[in-house]
């Protein structure tokens, strides 16, 4: 009998390793991305981690970019780009570090610009969810790492984002501040386990007064930092795929899309929307993971087209 119940806890505790070693060697599972707090921006990715999840490597460098580690500095002989953004600059789990926007602009640069310049960096300050007062909030704290171009890669959704907030670190499941002790745990906290409502979130999610305006305000000053060190500055929009072919973007998203280049020209800032470019795709849903964010074959485009982009700004200067 006594050898019968240690042969089955030998066999539950083997299977448990086989489980837990299975999800974190296959899956990632178990090193989650973690976030810390901070009042100006809201949220952060918690500097320099490393991790791989579903295959896909993530690297966050010393600043929270999903970038190699950098100098604060850039040497004469490199061309650096800024890109800030949320969730589709970032790639997310399902993207692998090389094929983020960023990476994949730097080697399109690489390949095209001949020049004095021996490197070329595509810094990627994103974190899901950001808006533009989040990512204001970043450049205000950190600077542009004295890049030539600065880019803000935006979506529809982002001109009704809220305002910056720390409250889901450590709350909600998606932005967790400590890594769990088994890969087993993430499982069941992510998957099984019912979130509870974050305290505060709901007055967060229901902020009154002109979002969009604030939100322009803050593209606005974006820009103006640009300005400051004769950085060239770059907007660029993404769209949902719900916009793309008919019946198209709805009435409060077109009342808004109007008003962001009007915005845009009264401000004289390069704005780059992908609705037009994306409903002359042949196959316009073969270029997203979802229905917001992009895949390898959408990162390619919007990397090109950001490319020639950067090339024309990169030229005046």
């Amino acid at each position: 009998m006594k050898v019968s119940v240690v042969i089955s806890l030998v066999v539950v505790l083997g299977l448990f390793v086989i489980i837990e070693l299975g999800l974190r060697l296959l899956f990632g599972f178990g090193n989650p991305l973690t976030y810390i707090r901070d009042e100006q921006i809201g949220y952060l990715l918690s500097p320099n981690q490393r991790t791989r999840r579903f295959g896909h490597r993530i690297t966050i460098n010393q600043y929270s970019m999903r970038s190699e580690a950098i100098s604060q500095t850039r040497s004469p002989s490199t061309l650096r780009v800024l890109l800030l953004g949320d969730s589709i600059a970032n790639g997310g789990w399902w993207t692998d570090q090389n094929n983020t926007i960023s990476s994949l602009i730097a080697r399109l640069l690489t390949s095209v610009v001949s020049s004095n310049y021996q490197q070329f960096e595509v810094l990627n300050a994103s974190a899901n969810s950001w808006g533009p007062r989040n990512e204001l909030g970043y450049l205000e704290k950190f600077g542009s790492f004295d890049a030539q171009a600065l880019v803000l890669l935006i979506n529809t959704d982002d001109l009704f984002a809220t305002a910056p907030t720390s409250l889901p670190v450590g709350c909600d499941r998606n932005y967790p501040d400590k890594k769990p002790p088994l890969a087993l745990a993430e499982i069941f906290q992510r998957y099984i386990l019912k979130p509870t409502p974050i305290p505060g979130i709901e007055a967060i999610q229901n902020e009154a007064g002109d979002r969009v305006g604030f939100n322009l305000e803050a593209i606005g000053k974006i820009q103006a930092l640009a300005l400051q060190t004769n950085t060239q500055f770059l907007l660029v929009m993404t769209p949902l795929l719900r916009e793309i072919g008919s019946p198209g973007s709805r009435d409060y998203e077109v009342l808004t899309r109007n008003r962001l280049s009007e915005f845009c020209q009264a401000q004289r800032i390069t704005y780059l929307d992908f609705l037009p470019i994306f409903n002359s795709n042949q196959d316009p849903k073969a270029l997203y993971h979802d229905h917001i964010h992009l895949n390898f074959q959408g990162n390619q485009l919007v990397s090109e087209v950001i490319s020639l982009s950067l090339l024309e700004l990169l030229a005046q200067k």
